[in-house]
């Protein structure tokens, strides 16, 4: 992954971004996949840029020529920050025990919801009944006649 600074304009960022393929495949790589985010405000301010053109390599590489091209990248004034990471490839048997571990873990979710949402079922006081209500009614009037018996008194 590497960054172009907001100093260029969008069609330059992207003659750049060209130019970092260019390198990987002179460097006898293999570009695999590549995603543009487009310009994106940073966390932080780097040389004084607030923005920067995201571009986002997978790539297969020879291991003699990294070293060159990290040095490339580094020594570039056209690219403001850029990070380089070595990733396993994995084998058909861990990509399924990868996928049924998120299969458990997603299933451990839904089984969570299920019951929170029988705690919260039970925990919310069902309307009240008409009964009450009018119970209710006739506690106020005799509290209203309480208070006016009062007031004779007083």
């Amino acid at each position: 992954m590497f960054i172009v600074p907001n100093k260029y304009t969008e069609v330059e960022a992207k003659t750049i971004i060209g130019r970092v393929e260019k390198m990987i495949m002179d460097g006898n790589g293999q570009i695999v996949s590549g995603e543009y985010w487009g310009k994106k405000k940073m966390a932080y301010e780097i040389k004084h840029n607030a923005y920067g053109y995201y571009q986002l390599y997978q790539f297969d590489f020879p291991g003699e020529s990294l070293i060159k091209l990290n040095n490339d990248l580094r020594l570039s004034t056209e690219i403001l920050r850029h990070q380089i990471l070595k990733i396993k490839v994995k084998s058909e048997e861990q990509l399924a025990k990868e996928q049924a571990a998120r299969d458990r873990l997603i299933a451990k979710e839904e089984e969570a919801k299920e019951a929170a949402t029988k705690f919260i079922k039970k925990a919310t006081p069902h309307k009240k009944k008409a009964e009450d209500k009018t119970e209710l009614k006739d506690l106020d009037k005799k509290l209203d006649g309480i208070i006016e018996n009062t007031k004779d008194l007083v």
